[in-house]
């Protein structure tokens, strides 16, 4: 009898186990690059070219068009809701409270490798938006928060 209600216990142990449908994602990266005239974040593959010209559009506001976050993520669960990355900025703050501004880019889920999607602020948004002090990025599976990322200032 006593193995009985342990096998029945173990069971509905693993059952319980199997249905939980919690996905499980994390935003793994995130990296802000301005975007020059003509729409470019380096004027070569290189990494360190990239990073010297990304110093270089820091330096140089007018030359700026726009900013663009790359974003790394995966998700390692089946997916049972639509999954969406949702990023948030904070412009410079003109009266009381700073502006903000809301984009949200729906993803299909990565299965085992992580993925990378751009996240875009189309240019008259920019200019309205001012510089940039703060950003979150969130993973969403429908109304359920899977992982953040936020800069330091948030």
């Amino acid at each position: 009898m006593r193995r009985f209600l342990l096998w029945l216990g173990l069971s509905c142990w693993l059952v319980a186990a199997v249905s939980a449908h919690a996905g499980t994602g994390r935003v793994m990266k995130v990296l802000p690059h301005f975007l020059d005239l003509k729409g470019r974040n380096s004027l070569s593959p290189s990494l360190y070219d990239r990073d010297a010209y990304q110093a270089y559009l820091r330096q140089h506001p007018e030359q700026r068009s726009t900013i663009r976050f790359d974003v790394q993520w995966k998700t390692h669960r089946p997916v049972w809701e639509p999954l969406k990355l949702r990023l948030e900025v904070r412009g410079i703050a003109q009266g009381n409270l700073p502006k903000q501004l809301a984009l949200e880019l729906p993803v299909e889920p990565s299965g085992w490798f992580s993925r990378w999607d751009s996240l875009p602020l189309v240019r008259d948004q920019y200019k309205d938006l001012g510089e940039v002090t703060a950003w979150r990025v969130t993973l969403w599976e429908g109304t359920e928060l899977l992982s953040e990322q936020k800069s330091f200032l948030w």
